[in-house]
């Protein structure tokens, strides 16, 4: 049994869809609305938009769009049942008790489960006397039995069948262990073998937010290939979502976090107190990790590794994290090649002291540009000016003239020769976004024909747009229903995803309800949400009468009696009036 709509609308009502989306990313106001950068997808210019009066979002640049179930559902890797739960929790309303379909929730239960039951299994082998190299690793690497149980670290054995053996001890079945990437499967002679994932290795479970362990990674001890095997994404867990030892260091009461790049660096920081420390898991830095973090600091220091994939781990996370409006500073390790041997060869002391100097982002990116040229000679210095400009030009005016200034009497390079240099950068740089958001426009254009959830829209563009019109209409005005129901029904639909909504919306109007977004959330997957709020969006630019839908339905009832247009041989131009027709 699904959870009641009537339960959905009242939790829809409690909960503020702007203090929700507000603790993921920064939100300006423009009128009615609240704008900010996309969590799902990389941007510059801000297309995230929030709508408070129908606690609705969508974003015009990658699609994504719903109500504030379909927001944490989609942010936070939920299916809709425990998506459902976490916005009562914020409502402060207990779940219903009349019975709910929970069984994805079960799943997920049962995989988180499995999951601390190996991290317990992993932890045992670690003290038994016989896995006795493995434990010394962690000593030789200067941690504290306090620090290996803190982590919950472990020693997967050098077995192929140990862990499965013990989980299937515990009531686990095979499916369940190869979901959590626990176990794996091959297939040899038509019958199915199983066996381990992690099998000699120093385990590091990957605890999320709430305490559960959703993951592991796990390191050789000693020079063999591969060095690292992490789990792969699950049910539980999504590896661009991770981020290690945020569970702890959201508790340290600083306003700042230690961006780390390995298992070891994280925890060797922790131990030395620096409780703040994190890592990302693995050097591809994404948005979602950027927003989580911003969630939990105002400044982040980036401590990578003092080599060149270090180096190039760093610019992208700057890129990266440059778009949630943190406070960023870069740390240039000396000493060492990362933070734990810092610390194990200097002490706490000289990496506190590393901090202390460390760069911001301008100053970090300058020094980087500077170490690429001899500023000896004429050319070193103008290609190094050249680039600097680049850099300078993002800077805001104040930033520009103290790093023109700075460089100026470093170089022997008259201000005003650099700051000529960075307005005809700036000025470049404005003609080449204008390009991207014409280009960026089109592209919103091609995906309202070519909708990934809606295939057969391209080919039926009168009938679609006939379709998405009648329901956009119905949704705002739920009172023409009861005058034209008689007169259409979802069979009149052309194309099979407008076919679903309209049968949706046809259910949810005959039970009487207001047809919010909220009610669409259960029966559509988050990706298909945003094709369904653009539809309810587009009513804000239709006459919304009754004629207008009394006209949609004709031209359904017409179009079966007329062959789809072959939109693959119109021009732009004819595609577009074919697009504005009624």
């Amino acid at each position: 049994m699904a959870i009641g709509e009537r339960f959905i609308q009242e939790l829809q009502e409690r909960v503020d869809i702007e203090e929700v989306v507000s603790s993921h990313i920064t939100l300006r106001r423009r009128g009615k609305t609240l704008v900010g950068l996309c969590p799902f997808h990389n941007e510059k210019t801000p297309s995230f938009t929030v709508y408070p009066d129908t606690n609705s979002f969508y974003c015009f640049g990658c699609g994504a769009g719903g109500d504030v179930i379909s927001f944490i559902r989609r942010i936070d890797n939920l299916d809709y049942v425990e998506a459902v739960k976490t916005v009562a929790q914020m409502a402060g309303m207990s779940m219903p008790e009349d019975g709910y379909d929970d069984t994805l929730a079960k799943r997920r239960m049962r995989l988180l489960a499995a999951n601390r039951e190996a991290a317990r299994f992993f932890n045992a082998c670690l003290m038994d006397e016989k896995n006795r190299p493995a434990l010394d690793y962690f000593l030789r690497r200067a941690l504290t039995p306090a620090t290996i149980r803190h982590f919950g670290l472990g020693y997967a054995p050098d077995s192929w069948h140990a862990l499965t053996e013990h989980l299937r001890s515990k009531g686990y079945t095979y499916e369940e262990m190869v979901l959590a990437n626990l176990v794996r499967r091959s297939d040899k002679n038509g019958k199915a073998n199983y066996y381990d994932n992690f099998r000699n290795r120093v385990m590091f479970p990957i605890i999320d937010l709430r305490g559960n362990v959703i993951a592991f990674g796990g390191r050789v001890m000693d020079d063999s290939k591969p060095k690292y095997i992490n789990t792969s994404d699950t049910p539980v867990y999504k590896k661009s979502n991770g981020v290690f030892a945020l569970n702890f260091a959201k508790n340290a009461n600083e306003n700042k976090l230690l961006l780390v790049e390995g298992y070891m660096d994280v925890i060797a920081l922790h131990q030395a107190g620096f409780t703040n420390a994190i890592a990302c898991l693995g050097t591809a830095f994404t948005s979602e990790q950027a927003n989580l973090l911003s969630r939990y600091a105002e400044e982040i220091i980036i401590c990578y590794d003092n080599d060149g994939a270090g180096r190039e781990a760093t610019q992208r996370a700057l890129n990266v994290l440059g778009k949630t409006g943190l406070k960023l500073r870069v740390v240039t390790m000396s000493g060492g090649k990362d933070a734990d041997e810092i610390i194990r060869t200097h002490g706490k002391e000289r990496f506190a002291e590393l901090l202390g100097m460390a760069a911001n982002k301008t100053e970090y990116r300058l020094l980087q540009e500077r170490n690429k040229y001899n500023l000896n000679t004429d050319d070193g210095k103008l290609r190094f000016l050249t680039a600097a400009a680049q850099i300078l030009a993002e800077c805001s005016a104040i930033e520009r003239d103290i790093y023109a200034t700075r460089l100026s009497n470093e170089l022997g390079v008259s201000a005003e020769s650099i700051n000529a240099q960075i307005r005809s950068v700036k000025t470049r740089q404005r003609r080449s976004d204008e390009s991207k958001r014409l280009k960026e426009s089109e592209a919103l254009i091609e995906r309202s024909f070519a909708d990934k959830n809606n295939p057969q829209r391209a080919a039926n563009i009168r009938a679609a747009k006939a379709e998405e019109t009648l329901i956009a209409s119905l949704m705002r005005n739920p009172d023409f229903y009861p005058k034209l129901k008689d007169k259409f029904s979802a069979d009149d639909f052309v194309t099979d995803f407008n076919k679903r909504i309209m049968r949706c919306l046809a259910d949810k109007l005959d039970k009487g309800f207001i047809p919010e977004l909220s009610l669409f959330a259960r029966e559509f997957t988050p990706e298909e949400m945003g094709s369904v709020t653009r539809i309810y969006m587009s009513s804000a630019e239709l006459n919304n009468t009754l004629r207008e839908c009394e006209d949609c339905i004709s031209v359904l009832q017409n179009a079966a009696e007329s062959k789809p247009t072959d939109v693959s041989s119109l021009s732009a131009e004819e595609y577009l009036k074919l697009f504005n027709k009624k």
